[in-house]
């Protein structure tokens, strides 16, 4: 195992470099977290669906080659599902977001510059690695993830996050790469380069895609070879770090430390149709509380909040509407029963009878540290008998779990007639107690 720590520095001398970086993945994360707990899922075509079982989010290649995309509604394939065998599970969030960190902790093991970009993908910082060691460095992390922790990886190396980005993807599409490719030699990433479509460049959306087209781009070495002044004026700045970040100039480096968010939301779609206020009320009070919750996670307050719901494009009998408001607060807060009070009042000044309602959320934006902001002149918060309050509530969460401890106004999880559908959710092995995995005696 060729671990940067003392004990392997014989196998990847650190050395001052030139900068590269390396793009772990996990192989259909989801997927392969279910995999974990459940052996009988190795070569079995597995998906994963959104929440309320709306649509595939996850897939196996073996469900892949059953026809099976990205995003298809549930019901429309829950047929051939059954009649291939297809094992289907709902969002465990829990599992997946538990796993992830212990896979991200394997990788702090290789090196102490990382940056965790989504759940299921992380870039490493191999610039200390000797250029001819990085590869086998890789492959023993992929293996080390791979026994400690169950999931498979596709390990991308390149001089920039662009590049790293584009061997992760030639990693994963070419399996005779054994999950690792290392586009650090100027020749082999040449080469590749002239095979990919630029579809397959990291943050080239449709928009994108059409303005390279327009200007003759078909492969991802059209685009490295665009003129960098000709790409900022169609594309801004971000099409100039592009160019250069395909030449193997580094503009992107890592956030090993997350930015301060600057917004946050709490959004659901109901698992039934949502018609009376009461009901409504509810939702976006449990969305309000979790809200306040992710704030005061990083010491941040908002004094505006807006609240929105709507109906279902897919309800063709029933009359359509959106609607939004936007309450704003005296001064920043993250008490969860003053945030709560201001999603209540915004609900009951745009509510309508006659519609039936699909999805609702609370969204802040202009997030300001909240021991820095402003405090109101009139109408000021007590913010230290909610503050210790509030203490205390996420003292209970944190013991016994979310939702202990919650606002009658939100109701209880369990009595909650409109909370998301988990009906084909697998246990939470990692999280709770009461659903581990259990060994029978012989």
């Amino acid at each position: 195992m060729a671990m940067v720590t003392s004990q392997s520095s014989s196998k990847a001398s650190r050395v001052g470099s030139v900068r590269s970086f390396a793009l772990s993945d996990g192989n259909s994360f989801y997927c392969s977290c279910e995999r974990v707990f459940d052996p009988r899922l190795a070569r079995v075509p597995v998906i994963v669906l959104s929440n309320n079982d709306g649509c595939a989010i996850a897939r196996t290649p073996e469900a892949k080659a059953l026809g099976i995309r990205m995003g298809e509604p549930w019901f429309k394939i829950r047929q051939l599902c059954r009649s291939e065998g297809v094992r289907v599970y709902s969002s465990n969030y829990a599992l997946y977001g538990d796993m992830s960190s212990r896979v991200n902790e394997v990788y702090r093991r290789f090196s102490p510059r990382i940056e965790v970009y989504s759940i299921d993908e992380s870039f490493v910082d191999l610039s200390d690695v000797r250029e001819t060691e990085r590869a086998e460095l890789a492959r023993d992390m992929r293996e080390t993830v791979r026994k400690w922790t169950g999931i498979p990886t596709c390990v991308g190396i390149g001089p920039t996050r662009t590049l790293s980005k584009l061997a992760n993807h030639i990693a994963k599409k070419h399996p005779e790469l054994g999950g690792v490719c290392d586009l650090t030699d100027e020749q082999e990433r040449a080469a590749w380069m002239g095979l990919i479509p630029m579809q397959e460049i990291w943050g080239v959306g449709p928009a994108t895609a059409r303005k390279l087209e327009a200007a003759g781009c078909d492969s991802v070495a059209d685009v490295r070879d665009l003129d960098p002044r000709m790409a900022r004026k169609s594309m801004t700045v971000v099409g100039e770090r592009l160019v250069y970040e395909l030449r193997g100039i580094a503009c992107l480096d890592l956030e090993t430390v997350a930015p301060t968010r600057k917004g946050c939301a709490v959004t659901r779609s109901f698992s039934d149709r949502v018609e009376d206020l009461a009901v409504m009320e509810q939702a976006v009070a449990a969305h309000a509380s979790r809200l306040a919750e992710k704030l005061r996670a990083q010491a941040l307050g908002t004094d505006h909040v807006t609240i929105f719901f709507h109906t279902s494009e897919h309800d063709r009998d029933g009359p359509q509407r959106s609607v939004s408001t936007v309450v704003t607060l005296p001064e920043a807060s993250n008490d969860g029963l003053v945030l709560l009070k201001a999603a209540k009042f915004g609900v009951r000044r745009i509510w309508r009878d006659g519609y039936r309602y699909s999805k609702a959320g609370i969204i802040s934006t202009d997030l300001v540290p909240l021991e820095a902001s402003q405090r109101a002149l009139i109408g000021a918060f007590d913010r230290e008998r909610g503050g210790a309050l509030m203490d205390a509530v996420d003292a209970c969460n944190r013991r016994f779990g979310r939702g202990a401890v919650v606002s009658a106004a939100a109701g209880l999880e369990r009595e909650r007639s409109w909370s998301t559908k988990f009906e084909m959710r697998s246990p939470r092995y990692t999280t709770r107690l009461d659903e581990m995995p259990v060994v029978a005696a012989c």
